[in-house]
């Protein structure tokens, strides 16, 4: 949660001449509501099922970059699937670096942000941060990314997308 998956994968799509998908984005599309009224009136049993399906919806997508929300990899078999679709990365950072590097509208669009001081929410990306690495720690390619400017992130990014393609 807020890493810079969405960010860092749009300028990548750019420089690659790829497709931008992001998945919370594709979510709203399909449910007519932010991911945030899904979650607070469906329950987020539902919005981890609608990831689902808009998971699924990417396998035939070709040539994309896709960014999927934080908790969408841990649920079900959600990161295995990732990995049979395409190169995953995860990009890791600290809880410290992520919450020097949220804006203010960052934290207001995250449910599991609001309400919450920066003390408090860096116990909160912490403790969700050690839960969610094991499954993290699966993708093809984890990046360091505390001491990384985002297009050190990119350039990093790219080489292991044109290794791909040789």
């Amino acid at each position: 949660m807020g890493c810079g998956k969405s960010t860092v994968g749009r300028k990548i799509s750019r420089f690659a001449h790829l497709r931008f998908v992001d998945t919370d984005t594709m979510v709203e599309q399909y449910e007519g509501a932010t991911v945030a009224d899904v979650i607070t009136y469906q329950g987020e049993e539902y919005f981890r099922k609608a990831e689902r399906k808009v998971l699924e919806s990417t396998a035939t997508m070709e040539n994309v970059i896709i960014s999927t929300g934080g908790g969408l990899p841990i649920w079900g078999d959600n990161m295995e699937r990732i990995s049979q679709l395409g190169l995953s990365v995860y990009l890791r950072r600290s809880p410290q670096n992520i919450l020097s590097r949220l804006s203010p509208y960052g934290r207001q669009k995250r449910p599991k942000f609001r309400g919450l001081n920066d003390e408090q929410l860096l116990e909160f990306m912490t403790t969700h941060m050690a839960e969610r690495e094991p499954v993290y720690l699966q993708a093809d390619v984890v990046l360091d990314c505390d001491q990384m400017a985002d297009n050190e992130v990119i350039d990093a990014i790219l080489e292991k997308i044109m290794n791909l393609k040789r």
